[in-house]
């Protein structure tokens, strides 16, 4: 028998020379929650987060930088009294996330600082756009409210604008509007294959975001298609965005390789609240290794060709890799 693949795993050193895939945590992207609150509220469905009001998010980020992790990811928690049906807060210069961009990027000058871009949490309606009086959401004058809010953002100090809405045109309408006002520099991290997914429940509970009637079907792409993808791909790239990203990864792997394969961008995946809401559920009564399962995850993610990952895990996973 010549061919003995076994020979490849005798050894822990042998194995790592054979290792084809690598997590590191410079791939890392830890999503956070802001509120306006001064103190943290821990996040029931979501074990081991919170809802960080001032003083909580500069040591998560602080310590973030220090297990490795040189990027975040910001979501604004939005009282319900601050909630319009246009989402005009989106936009407002002195709203929560422009602050939280200012003073981060002062505290902290090193650090990728990642914005969403989308009307939900500021809308009284829980969604991605304008509603119309008939239930339609309006796709075009939504666009030109995203614009407002990735300036609004840019100038605040974000470095990469992520719209997450999927109104069609957005990214192109974006590029337009941050390099007529002089963001030429501010990248664009498209969500290009977000699909109407059941495994948000625990992130719409984090921000109190789920839409107040009907979903988000007409916008987000059915679970069903994988080709579809390509064509959001195409569309993405033609209009200028810098990173692409598919959102949730574990259960979408054939489309992050999918999109992986057809573009020489960068490709990004998001490990989603329900994804990390299962790991910990399964781990705190035992039936899984969270460590073990934590990084396999992971690990899966970037063996289908993910360049990046947004995890709530980020920094567990960090120490993991570091301690060995």
């Amino acid at each position: 028998m010549r061919q003995r693949p076994r020979r490849n795993r005798k050894h822990p050193l042998v194995r790592a020379l054979a290792r084809e895939t690598a997590l590191d945590p410079a791939r890392l992207i830890l999503p956070l929650f802001v509120h306006e609150l001064p103190g943290d509220q821990p996040i029931a469905s979501m074990p081991g987060c919170a809802r960080l009001g001032e003083r909580g998010l500069l040591e998560e980020v602080e310590g973030a930088l220090g297990d490795g992790i040189g990027a975040v990811a910001l979501f604004p928690v939005v009282p319900e009294g601050d909630k319009t049906p246009d989402g005009r807060g989106a936009y407002d210069p002195r709203g929560l996330i422009p602050r939280t961009l200012r003073l981060l990027r002062e505290r902290f000058p090193d650090l990728v600082l990642v914005t969403d871009v989308a009307l939900d949490p500021y809308s009284s309606d829980g969604h991605d756009g304008l509603v119309a009086a008939d239930g339609r959401i309006l796709n075009d004058e939504t666009v030109e409210l995203l614009v407002r809010q990735a300036l609004c953002q840019a100038e605040a100090g974000a470095q990469v604008i992520a719209p997450s809405d999927m109104m069609d045109g957005r990214i192109g309408a974006i590029r337009d509007g941050l390099d007529a006002a002089g963001h030429q520099e501010v990248s664009i991290l498209a969500y290009t294959a977000k699909y109407a997914s059941a495994f948000y429940g625990p992130f719409r509970d984090a921000l109190d975001s789920a839409p107040r009637h009907g979903d988000k079907k007409t916008y987000q792409m059915d679970p069903a298609n994988s080709k579809e993808a390509l064509r959001e791909l195409a569309l993405d790239e033609a209009e200028g965005a810098d990173l692409v990203m598919v959102k949730p990864a574990g259960p979408y792997l054939d489309v992050v390789r999918a999109l992986a394969e057809s573009t020489p961008l960068p490709v990004a995946a998001y490990q989603v609240s329900g994804e990390y809401a299962m790991l910990k559920a399964a781990a705190e009564r035992g039936w899984i290794d969270e460590r073990r399962a934590v990084l396999e995850s992971l690990l899966a993610i970037r063996r289908a060709g993910a360049s990046a990952i947004l995890s709530y895990y980020a920094r567990d996973a960090a120490r993991w890799l570091r301690s060995g």
